[in-house]
């Protein structure tokens, strides 16, 4: 992947929102040998049973829902890739995809700045710059893989990439241009209906507004609307008249 595409990426991801534009990221791009030897050591030091040791505190195993849904993507990729249950190599091999970061000839480790800890807030500005970068480099052609696997042992990414000690090492983006004859890119995680996790509040004020201004003729936008110094950002109405509206913020009588 060329330093400048990941230059372009970062450019328009690095416009992500944080807490009072706080950016309390750093992107670490690791390539070639050094990402060769980041990957040699995870998998050896997973493969001999050494534990994890990341730096942000891990919630343990998923349970109950979480843990289903971890499941059912689970089974949906081993039956693209047709690894059986009890095939224990083939599933091995799977797990070990992580920890080398899916061989991608990319790795974007995401650290923020220590001083933020305990980090809530700044992990969610991460997960913002994150998600820009995954976008951003999907529009140009390359496929992401947002790999807490792969910075496993931080201990060893932050030897090899020379990271900072002053800052904390979340996740890594391993990126690259996507094979679309391997089984697996073909697969796509379920996502659960909107009434599941989504309830509107005060919808039924706006749906009897609503009912008032069609009687009138006046139709409301949620148009985003910066206020003009000293005026309340509100709903902006359309008095429609023949193919000419008149918009005007409420309470304001200047057109």
């Amino acid at each position: 992947v060329p330093k400048a595409v990941i230059e372009e990426i970062l450019e328009v991801a690095k416009r992500a929102p944080s807490s009072m534009n706080t950016q309390p990221w750093d992107v670490h791009v690791v390539t070639g040998e050094p990402l060769e030897e980041v990957r040699r050591r995870n998998m050896e030091e997973m493969i001999a049973g050494a534990k994890p040791k990341r730096d942000i505190i891990s919630h343990g195993e998923y349970q109950g829902v979480h843990r289903q849904r971890q499941v059912d993507i689970a089974k949906k990729l081993f039956g693209a890739m047709g690894i059986a249950r009890d095939d224990k190599p083939m599933r091995q091999d799977w797990v070990l995809r992580g920890f080398r970061q899916f061989d991608a000839p990319v790795s974007l480790v995401l650290t923020y700045d220590r001083v933020l800890d305990p980090g809530a807030v700044c992990h969610f500005d991460l997960g913002a710059l994150c998600y820009g970068i995954v976008l951003a480099a999907w529009d140009r052609g390359l496929g992401s893989v947002i790999n807490g696997q792969g910075i496993m042992r931080s201990d060893i990414v932050r030897e090899v990439a020379k990271i900072p000690e002053d800052e904390v090492i979340m996740t890594c983006v391993a990126m690259g241009y996507p094979d679309d004859g391997f089984a697996a890119n073909a697969v796509r995680s379920d996502r659960e209906a909107n009434s599941d996790f989504v309830r509107f509040v005060g919808f039924a004020e706006q749906c009897t507004r609503a009912r008032m201004c069609r009687r009138h003729g006046i139709v409301p936008m949620s148009v985003a609307m910066p206020p003009a110094r000293g005026r309340r950002a509100d709903l902006i109405w359309i008095k429609c008249t023949d193919a000419i509206g008149i918009m005007s913020p409420r309470n304001d009588a200047t057109p």
